[in-house]
């Protein structure tokens, strides 16, 4: 129900629009003298070369080379101490991007890339949408047209076990992600980057195709960890399959004690080369991050009364009003905040797998979507404490409001016939009220009736819902035992509707290890999870809402197949001005609304957190995370002091 809540993952506290970081490209990687020409011969024919700290499609850096470091950071925060946080399921192994298994979800912080990605979950920086800084790079070098770009590495760097890190390393690795990585971001960037090539030790030049867009080419290939070739040659690993061990990579933290289903610990990497780089100053404060599993919610929160973890982001606003009402809050022990959250909240709610009958038909996905009763369950479950959502950017610029006027109504005229007569003259789709006296509204249900009569489906004699042949309508919604009682009871109501209109329901929930496979696979009609938002244009959104990786990508729950979507976001990414990208992005927010691809719950404008008394920020929160994991320090006579008292052991 929260903007915050993790729905297959736990502790991740931020997040933005920053979608797929890893991954690879089926290009052959050249190094040394076999490279031929120098690389000033190689750019002697470019114009208009640029030669920079980070980058920014529009050139508009916040931050100057020479800065120190971030604003929203305390430069001389304390480093020491341990945070614990909570996740809930089961762990197998630390390589993150295995197709198989059930890897810790932080697995990936080990690693780091060219230019600065998140590594908690906080973008990096946190008060920027569009800036990358180099990190591993010290320098990209690109022409105007961005139709290549040259990373200029650092000779400091170095991987944990101490070896340094070359170029051969960063090319190993783009190309490993292509061969064993993600299907969807493979396809995505082998269509997109045509080459790397290692120039030198500390020289590697990307290629990028002609005639696509120029936009999220240099920050893709940026944003990719970096990991040791020596290290996977040495060990067999590979990267589509479970490991218990911890990939080598150039990180603050590294995998220290754990014990799987139980915990893990994350701690200071001794070796680690950046600590006093303008990027890092004032983060990675913590000694040790340990995260803590329990095996439901009610476990997982008493565990937190107890002092077991001690930094708690609460997604249940059943919770939030009752719960926290016990002796270390009341003493002071444990603080209690409402944080303003000024990012756009995730598309929560009820999801259709386009792929599966009869949810393949949006019109089908309007008559069930008008099952779910937002205003019962905002009073029943969620006490008051949620706000309707009606868009897919919902409170941003870019949110679709009443037809479309302007530059997006001269955008989307400019599609032609791929965009339905309506959408250019009807307000967009908003969602539906509902009585919330009772948990189905008679209203909706007559209003859902007609369409599916429309549709080809009627309620027979049995009072079973059913095609012209007899068929009794049939649906599978994915549940994990591990979610919390609040979304179980909002599907569970949902379901019971359903069921109430003759339509068959199959809502079991089963554990996280076959919840994470049936997600990957798409094994579902229907699922309470989350779509990404967005606040900017990358191809990501292709991974987000494309055609072309709907069945393979886990970041399209709803695989949806649409040429409309298509044809907006490759308008999206030919956009050159931010007044363009915003008329792209208000037309998507208004197709996606109108494909009824997910009956959206409530939302929560704020970030809900609970912690004991040990822990300090910086007085201002930048706009894009809070950042306990990134910037976040220990108090070490607080914890004295909540030691003595006997609040923690």
């Amino acid at each position: 129900m929260s903007k915050k809540s993790s729905l297959l993952s736990a502790a991740n506290f931020d997040r933005r629009q920053t979608l797929l970081m890893m991954g690879g490209s089926a290009v052959a990687a050249t190094a040394g003298a076999s490279a031929s020409m120098s690389l000033a011969d190689s750019h002697s024919a470019e114009a208009d070369i640029i030669r920079s700290h980070g980058y920014s499609f529009f050139g508009d850096l916040k931050y100057p080379a020479d800065f120190a470091h971030f604003d929203y950071v305390n430069p001389n925060a304390p480093k020491g101490g341990e945070i614990t946080l909570s996740a809930r399921g089961t762990f197998d192994g630390f390589n993150r991007w295995a197709w198989r298994g059930n890897p810790q979800t932080n697995a990936s912080v080990v690693g780091e890339s060219l230019m600065a990605r998140p590594v908690w979950g906080t973008p990096v920086p946190a008060d920027s949408l569009t800036d990358s800084y180099c990190l591993i790079a010290r320098e990209v070098e690109y022409p105007a047209d961005k139709t290549w770009c040259v990373f200029h590495m650092r000779d400091d760097v170095v991987f944990r076990d101490g070896s340094p890190v070359r170029a051969q390393d960063a090319a190993f690795t783009f190309n490993l992600f292509l061969e064993q990585g993600i299907r969807s971001w493979s396809r995505a960037v082998s269509q997109r980057v045509t080459g790397v090539e290692v120039i030198d030790d500390m020289t590697l030049r990307y290629t990028f195709a002609e005639d696509i867009s120029r936009r999220s080419l240099i920050d893709q290939v940026g944003g990719m960890i970096v990991l040791s070739e020596e290290w996977y040659k040495e060990t067999g690993e590979r990267l589509d399959e479970p490991s218990v061990l911890s990939p080598m990579g150039t990180g603050p933290y590294q995998v220290g004690d754990y014990e799987f289903n139980r915990y893990v610990v994350y701690e200071r990497n001794p070796n680690y080369w950046g600590w006093d780089h303008p990027v890092n100053v004032g983060r990675h404060n913590f000694d040790r991050i340990r995260i803590e599993y329990f095996s439901d919610a009610t476990a997982e929160f008493e565990g937190f009364k107890a002092g077991e973890y001690t930094f708690r982001a609460e997604g249940s606003s059943k919770r939030w009003a009752t719960g926290y009402d016990f002796p270390a809050l009341d003493s002071g022990d444990v603080k209690k905040e409402s944080i303003p959250d000024q990012t756009p909240p995730l598309n929560a709610g009820v999801i259709f797998n386009t792929l599966r009958a009869p949810v393949d038909n949006r019109d089908v996905r309007h008559a069930l979507s008008l099952a779910f009763n937002f205003e019962w369950t905002r009073e029943s479950l969620e006490f008051d404490l949620t706000t309707q959502r009606n868009s897919f950017a919902q409170d941003q610029e870019w949110e679709a409001k009443g037809p479309p006027e302007g530059a997006e109504l001269e955008l989307l005229t400019s599609l032609g016939d791929v965009v339905p007569p309506e959408l250019l003259t009807e307000p967009a789709v908003m969602p539906h009220s509902s009585d919330p006296s009772r948990t189905s509204d008679r209203r909706n249900q007559r209003a859902a009736l007609r369409i599916l009569r429309d549709a080809g489906w009627t309620v027979d004699d049995r009072g079973r819902m059913v095609d012209e042949n007899g068929n009794q309508m049939s649906l599978s919604f994915l549940v994990l035992s591990t979610w919390d009682d609040t979304r179980k009871a909002t599907i569970e109501t949902y379901v019971n509707t359903l069921r109430d209109w003759g339509i068959r329901v199959n809502a079991q929930a089963v554990d996280s290890a076959q919840g994470q496979l049936r997600f990957r696979d798409k094994d579902y009609d229907m699922i309470y999870t989350q779509i990404q938002t967005f606040s900017g244009v990358g191809t990501g959104l292709k991974q987000t809402f494309g055609s072309e990786t709907a069945e393979v990508s886990s970041w399209n729950p709803s695989a949806l197949r649409s040429p409309l979507v298509d044809a907006i976001i490759e308008a999206a990414l030919d956009a050159t001005s931010r007044e363009e990208e915003i008329a792209a992005l208000t037309a998507l927010d208004r197709a996606l609304r109108y494909e009824r691809v997910i009956a959206h719950a409530g939302y929560i404008p704020e970030d809900w957190i609970a912690y004991y008394d040990m822990f300090e920020r910086p007085d201002d929160l930048p706009p894009l995370g809070i950042g306990v994991l990134d910037f976040w320090w220990f108090n070490q006579e607080k914890y004295e002091a909540l030691k003595a008292s006997g609040a923690l052991r």
